[in-house]
Parts: structure tokens; C-alpha cells; sequence
């Protein structure tokens, strides 16, 4: 824990401040705009594929991009001499782009809100297979002198990351007695709709939970992951901040506190997997908030 520590305030230390300031303020102004028009719930609402693939790919291609132009204008940086380097950088938000608005619609029974559960059931883990086939191609053709964007286990202390989540219990035991976490989650009222069905046992929700946990492998997986280590032989830390600003992003239209602290908890993570070059820890962080939040959820919601 305490190297964990050390290398996230060596990360603040030696960092650009005015980078760091400025784009701190633009995720804060992109925020704002987003929960002041409700943005992301009008795209949403959209039945054009077309129309919602270019609205995320535009408002996540300008999140990830004005990083690094902030990083060129203030230090020079000469990342955009690379073409290998802008064309991941415009590939980057199409393939989460996809991943956001994709959406699947098979009929498996006359109930709307039990096939909306069968639909999540399988919607995740597909994206799984999808998201990381898109990225196994990458990493083979440009980045295969190391291991596949951070799974490797080799020389991981699990304790830390335990100690994090830990410390996360009392957190989230607070959020758990707000209306606006009680309205969202757990996931299977807010998603899938079955939450009140007749008919609904406890393994349909652990099998949901398991579904749901999957989708976190995608999310670690492309934003540590490919995100940061695809462009650290550019960037190096400098990968850490636009990724986060990025990652802030797809929190919209969630509770307001948790997509704030998304940002900084994006720079955490994104300090931990470039000093360890493995995204297991973060997503053991991920997975375990994400599964504390869904408790909270149950049990808030129970005793409201």
C-alpha cells in the first residue's frame, strides 16, 4: 500500500501542473454541460444507430484528444508526429463508441422485462469477446513485445488492492442511503427491469451480477489496459490523464458524485497500472466496488 501511495503522489509531484489544472477543468466544464442539458440521457432516448455511435464518438474522441493537445501546446510533446499515434487515437473512441451503443434484441419470451433480462445476460459477455478480439488484433499487429495490455499475474501483491476496497465499505455504505444511488442501482432494477417480477429467485441474481461483473473485464481491459499501455512508448505518463478524462466520460448519466470521482479514481488506476504494467489489481478494485455498490443497493432499497 505504501508503494501504491508513493507512486501516485510521485505522479502529482512531477506532473504539469498547468496540464493537470486545465484539463481537471475541462472534464469539470464537460461535466457540467452534460448534467446541466441532460446530454447523455437526450442521446439515449435516440433510436438512430448512427445518430448515437457519432454523438459518443464525437464527445469521447474530444475528451481523449484535448489532453494530449493540452500536453503538445504546454511541453512540446511530439506525440501527433506519429501516424500510428493518431490512428490509435481516433480508433480508441470508435471501439467504445461501439461498445456503448451496440445494443441486443432477441425475443425469448412474451414478458418485455424477462427478455430485457436475458438480453443483459448475454449482452456483456459477447461484448467481452468482442471488445477484446478488437484489441487482441491491435496488440498483435503493433504491441505484442508485451504482455497483452496488462494480464499478467507475475509479481502482483494482492494486498494493497484488498485494503483499498476496505477502506471503500464505509463509503459506499453512506451512498447506499441516498435516492439518487437507490435510484440506479442494484443494476438489475435500473437495467433489466425484473427487479419486482413474480417469479424472480436469487440465482437469477447472481447470475446477473456475474454478467454484470464481466463487463468490467471489457472496461479495465480497454481503459488501463489499451489505453494506457498501447500509448506509453508515445506518452508515457502522460497516457494516465486523458485516459482518465475519457473514462470520466462514460460515467454520464450516473449518480453525479460517482461520475466525478470516476476522474480521479481513472488517474489512480491508471498510476497503479503504469508502475505495475498489469490491470489485475485494478480490476479487483473495480469489480469489488461495483459488486459493494450493487449490495448497497439491494439493501438500501430493502429498508428505504
Amino acid at each position: 500500500m505504501k508503494e501504491i501511495v508513493q507512486n501516485i503522489y510521485r505522479y502529482f509531484y512531477e506532473i504539469n501542473k498547468k496540464v493537470l489544472i486545465t484539463v481537471s477543468i475541462f472534464t469539470a466544464l464537460l461535466i457540467f454541460l452534460n448534467y446541466y442539458f441532460d446530454a447523455d440521457e437526450y442521446i439515449n432516448k435516440q433510436h438512430s444507430f448512427l445518430f448515437s455511435f457519432l454523438s459518443r464518438y464525437i464527445l469521447f474522441l474530444f475528451a481523449f484528444g484535448v489532453p494530449y493537445i493540452l500536453y503538445k501546446i504546454a511541453g512540446g510533446k511530439k506525440y501527433f508526429k506519429s501516424p500510428s499515434f493518431i490512428l490509435l487515437l481516433l480508433i480508441a473512441p470508435a471501439i467504445f463508441s461501439f461498445k456503448s451503443v451496440w445494443d441486443l434484441n432477441i425475443s425469448f419470451s412474451e414478458n418485455i422485462n424477462w427478455d430485457n433480462y436475458w438480453n443483459q445476460i448475454i449482452y456483456w459477455p459477447i461484448l467481452v469477446v468482442v471488445i477484446t478480439g478488437i484489441l487482441f488484433i491491435i496488440w498483435k499487429t503493433a504491441d505484442n513485445n508485451q504482455p497483452f495490455y496488462g494480464l499478467k499475474t507475475k509479481e502482483m501483491n494482492w494486498k494493497p488492492y484488498f485494503l483499498m476496497l476496505l477502506i471503500m465499505v464505509p463509503l459506499i455504505a453512506a451512498a447506499s442511503t441516498q435516492p439518487d444511488f437507490l435510484a440506479v442501482y442494484p443494476k438489475l432494477k435500473s437495467i433489466a427491469s425484473v427487479y419486482n417480477e413474480p417469479g424472480l429467485r436469487w440465482w437469477h441474481k447472481l447470475l446477473f451480477e456475474i454478467s454484470y461483473g464481466s463487463d468490467f473485464i471489457t472496461i479495465e481491459l480497454f481503459f488501463r489496459g489499451f489505453l494506457i499501455l498501447a500509448f506509453i512508448k508515445w506518452a508515457g505518463k502522460d497516457a494516465i490523464l486523458p485516459m482518465a478524462c475519457f473514462y470520466c466520460t462514460i460515467h454520464f448519466g450516473k449518480p453525479l458524485g460517482e461520475c466525478i470521482s470516476s476522474y480521479f479514481g481513472g488517474i489512480i488506476l491508471g498510476v497503479v497500472v503504469f508502475q505495475t504494467r498489469s490491470i489485475l489489481g485494478g480490476l479487483l478494485i473495480h469489480l469489488g466496488i461495483a459488486w459493494m455498490m450493487e449490495i448497497g443497493g439491494y439493501f438500501g432499497n430493502a429498508i428505504k
